[in-house]
């Protein structure tokens, strides 16, 4: 293989996204050839001996895409220092390491999208893809016009400022209201702070859709693989 940047390496390995392998050669904890590696160095997986703390870092031939349901509970990580359950639990029978193309918070379900493919990840996460994200939320009580109107435009709460999103009432009762909320960002938790800036309770939050991938009929706690016409809709 041809030598390629350390932080490509690494995530192409499944083992960190790219700006977490920047942070980690920075903090130095890869080693090339038993020397600590420095930010811009290129390395020939085939060739060199790279370690990530410690462990030897192999680069995977085998892409894996999964598409999994995240029931609520469960941690949208690898571990949980704290033993509470985490992704590897429904991934058992899956051999490949993979890891979650963005997350969930432990309160909230739905799809989440997992690889060993960094490239791919690293598209669908960045921005400038515009890759929209789905979901349906309950909430109490409802919101009013003003208030839709001023999640969709996009909001300032306490450290950003939210982009546009497309935001409609399905459902409406007297004490609550079922939205679904299309955004095309990713920052933490950022519905449940949105309706919390608004005064509005959420009581469940599920994410419904990435993209061209739909959470369908997917019992919670399964995966399946995503389809060959699912990955080539990301790549157009």
């Amino acid at each position: 293989m041809a030598h390629e940047r350390l932080q490509k390496i690494i995530s192409a390995a499944g083992l960190l996204s790219r700006r977490a392998a920047e942070d980690a050669i920075r903090a130095g904890r890869v080693l090339v050839n038993g020397r600590r590696a420095s930010i811009g160095e290129s390395a020939d997986p085939a060739a060199d001996e790279i370690k990530l703390d410690g462990v030897l870092v192999r680069v995977q031939r085998q892409h894996r895409y999964i598409a999994l349901h995240k029931p609520r509970g469960v941690v949208c990580t690898l571990a949980d220092e704290r033993g509470r359950r985490a992704l590897p639990d429904l991934l058992g029978d899956v051999p490949e390491r993979v890891y979650p193309i963005g997350r969930l918070d432990r309160d909230s379900e739905g799809l989440v999208l997992l690889t060993n493919d960094g490239a791919f990840a690293n598209r669908v996460m960045h921005p400038r893809t515009h890759i929209a994200k789905t979901y349906r939320v309950t909430i109490a009580p409802a919101l009013t016009e003003e208030q839709l109107a001023t999640f969709a435009a996009g909001m300032r709460l306490e450290d950003t400022v939210t982009a546009p999103a497309r935001i409609r009432e399905i459902e409406a009762r007297e004490d609550r209201a079922v939205l679904e909320v299309v955004l095309w960002e990713g920052k933490n938790r950022q519905i449940r702070r949105m309706l919390d800036a608004l005064g509005v309770e959420t009581l469940r939050l599920k994410r419904k859709q990435i993209g061209g991938v739909k959470l369908g009929m997917l019992p919670a706690g399964q995966w399946r693989d995503l389809t060959a016409a699912e990955l080539v809709g990301f790549r157009n």
